[in-house]
């Protein structure tokens, strides 16, 4: 796979090169001319036609409702919410009237028409690329896969150890590699996972050892024990306890380590309410050097239970 030039937006804004096209009016010239695609920061948009405003070193950039979004027709809010932060743009024409301020005619779609047509659809599903977190829903986390181009990592995909909310494990803006899970070329919809970067079952509980006591934190209580997170793929069975809450972090007991149950019985010593609601994710591939995988086994080869990932 050939080096990745779409990047989620913001990556772009502050490299010599963005700044070298942006900083003028022949800059801009030029990277109409080359079909460059830039970055610059939304300062303002236009309630009526909402329109956006890019400030352009003196050029006013404008980006026009329809040129918002590739493939869709962009809601409201999708585009108000772009104030205040970096879109990615080709630059389609520059108007110039006597004693006025330049105005660069700006599309964000055609710069995620030409990331789709020219990065994403040739992605296959194992393809290892960079992300950032856009937003939340309860179904799941919607990252930036390149140019502004929104997938989604649904909730069962973002890690073994379940959780109710993407904001249990992840934070708005943070970047994170993904690993492509199916791409729809008829709709150019892609869909992308993280559970098969946090690890396998073995690797995450090489990281602790039987008798040790732990930090984790609570995820679920159920009727027959409490299910406790040490790491976002990876959670063991705690007894019941009373005073517990879903959410809380827990201090707890390594009782035992089951490979062929693939199973950690634990003892809570004691929860606390704390803002730390999600683990440091660990990465288990190297995705600087790891671009693609064929297939993920979590479970252990000594266990009849088999979880695992084919892509």
């Amino acid at each position: 796979m050939t080096m990745n030039k779409y990047l989620p937006e913001g990556a772009l804004i502050s490299t010599p090169e963005n700044r070298e096209y942006t900083s003028s009016l022949y800059g801009l010239e030029r990277a109409r001319t080359e079909e460059k695609i830039l970055e610059g920061v939304v300062d303002k948009c236009d309630n009526d036609t909402y329109t956006l405003h890019v400030d352009l070193n003196g050029v006013d950039g404008i980006i026009m409702r329809e040129e918002c979004v590739y493939g869709e027709n962009p809601k409201d809010i999708a585009i108000i919410t772009r104030v205040g932060k970096s879109v990615a743009f080709k630059v389609i024409q520059i108007i110039k009237e006597d004693g006025k301020r330049p105005i660069a005619i700006l599309s964000r779609k055609e710069a995620q028409r030409e990331c789709v047509n020219n990065y994403l659809m040739d992605l296959i599903p194992g393809d290892i690329i960079p992300a950032k977190i856009t937003h939340f829903e309860n179904f799941g986390a919607f990252v930036d896969v390149g140019c502004g181009v929104n997938s989604l990592i649904c909730i069962d995909s973002i890690s073994v150890s379940r959780i109710s909310s993407p904001s249990d494990r992840f934070k708005i803006r943070e970047q994170i590699p993904v690993v492509v899970k199916s791409i729809d070329y008829d709709t150019g919809r892609i869909y992308v996972s993280t559970r098969e970067l946090f690890g396998t079952w073995e690797e995450n509980t090489s990281m602790f050892m039987q008798g040790q006591t732990v930090s984790g934190i609570i995820r679920s209580i159920e009727n027959y024990g409490i299910f406790v997170e040490l790491s976002p793929n990876l959670a063991g069975l705690a007894e019941l306890k009373d005073g517990v809450e879903v959410g809380q972090s827990c201090a707890v007991y390594i009782k035992s380590i089951m490979p062929e149950k693939m199973k950690i019985k634990l003892v809570i010593i004691d929860s606390y309410n704390s803002k730390l609601s999600t683990h440091q994710p660990k990465y288990f591939i190297d995705t600087e050097k790891v671009k693609h995988i064929d297939s993920w086994r979590y479970s252990p080869d000594n266990c009849n239970k088999l979880i695992e990932t084919i892509f």
